[in-house]
């Protein structure tokens, strides 16, 4: 009787570091609240093995006007968030909300009389 054996190498499953649902409506209602402002125009996601990306583009051809990451938590740590503009990291922590908060809203000019 003969059995069937694969040649082929095992494919290991690599896991991703995603954006859980509740992360995606956060980052989402704020790109909302940006488009409509008139500041961001585009963003794109990026799911790796060592953390997912979440940036935001003035114009589609441009770098990232910035970039919000999520690393994994490893040994028991918890999860950090961070945002960046360009090589600066403006702010880290363990909450998505408070990354957000350091990105400053423009000041608008206000026509007086």
């Amino acid at each position: 009787m003969s059995s069937r054996q694969s040649l082929s190498k095992p494919h290991r499953k690599t896991r991703q570091v995603t954006f859980s649902r509740n992360e995606l409506r956060i980052l989402l209602n704020e790109y909302s609240r940006r488009v409509a402002a008139g500041e961001w125009r585009d963003y794109a996601i990026d799911l790796c093995r060592d953390r997912a990306v979440f940036s935001v583009f003035r114009h589609t051809a441009e770098h990232p006007l910035y970039s919000i990451e999520k690393f994994p938590g490893k040994g028991g740590r918890p999860e950090r968030y961070a945002v960046s503009r360009g090589p600066q990291r403006l702010k880290q922590s363990q909450n998505l909300n408070d990354v957000l908060g350091a990105i400053e809203r423009r000041p608008r000019l206000v026509a007086i009389g």
